[in-house]
């Protein structure tokens, strides 16, 4: 599929998902990382990683479901760091990052698409979260300074990049030396099929653009990264046969937590 078309795919979908929340609507497979319930579904939160105390303690609008893994625990952030948020989405986890890292800390959440962005802002102006700002931008392209970062986090939305190489690039270009990454996302354990690959809705859906877990650690190494962990969360398929409109994609992808410090 050409990148373009993908991008504006992607950027079509979560753009939907932005309006139909704001507008407390449910919007596609509300149990998924491309649709969102009108309300917070506290359980499927739980089955993301998230505490109960985690999901009612942010303002109702930021979370909407759409993530695969709590990165914000998986970074054990320290006050005073700043964070960077690939795909901030509704601000959900830049929330709870800024409370991690305090009012001598910093979070800035990056998005591509500009309804994402407003609903996102919006949400910090009623939280009242000074130390938390959106820029509107392309994760391969972050609207970021050079090694100005202590902490990169990111949930299910790597896979969504079309040059998932190039974001590490700029993830290692962002960092601090001895920064670094704490991400949620989905990869591939197989061998995908040429029919999931090439499906659209699947891409958008997190799971066709899955990458092999040896080409991202290769990526990582390549970027400049160390001391990399990649951990495959076998029991997250359950909740990806429910995102994988029958097609079978619980068998090839999983979610995993990606750890590794700019060297």
């Amino acid at each position: 599929m050409e990148e373009v078309t993908v991008k504006n795919a992607v950027r079509k979908a979560y753009a939907e998902v932005a309006e139909k929340n704001s507008a407390g609507e449910d919007c596609g497979n509300t149990k998924s990382c491309c649709g969102a319930p009108k309300q917070t579904d506290i359980e499927y939160n739980k089955e993301l990683g998230y505490s109960e105390d985690e999901v009612k303690g942010v303002i109702d609008g930021a979370n909407m479901g759409l993530g695969c893994g709590n990165p914000t625990a998986l970074a054990a952030l320290k006050p005073g760091e700043i964070v960077v948020d690939l795909g901030s989405g509704g601000g959900f986890d830049c929330f709870l990052a800024a409370k991690r890292v305090g009012k001598t800390g910093h979070v800035i959440g990056i998005d591509m698409t500009p309804e994402m962005i407003s609903k996102a802002r919006l949400n910090a102006k009623k939280g009242n979260y000074e130390n938390v700002e959106f820029r509107l931008g392309e994760i391969e392209h972050l609207p970021v300074a050079d090694n100005s970062v202590d902490v990169i986090i990111s949930n299910c939305v790597l896979n969504l990049s079309t040059d998932k190489p190039q974001v590490l690039r700029e993830c290692g270009r962002v960092l601090k030396t001895g920064g670094r990454v704490a991400i949620s996302d989905i990869v591939a354990t197989s061998e995908l099929p040429e029919k999931i690959k090439q499906d659209l809705a699947l891409y958008s859906g997190c799971m066709a653009g899955a990458t092999p877990i040896n080409q991202l650690r290769e990526s990582l190494e390549s970027a400049g990264f160390v001391n990399i962990k990649i951990d495959v969360k076998e029991a997250t398929r359950n909740f990806i046969k429910k995102w994988s409109y029958d097609s079978g994609a619980e068998q090839y992808v999983a979610a995993a937590n990606i750890e590794a410090i700019k060297g």
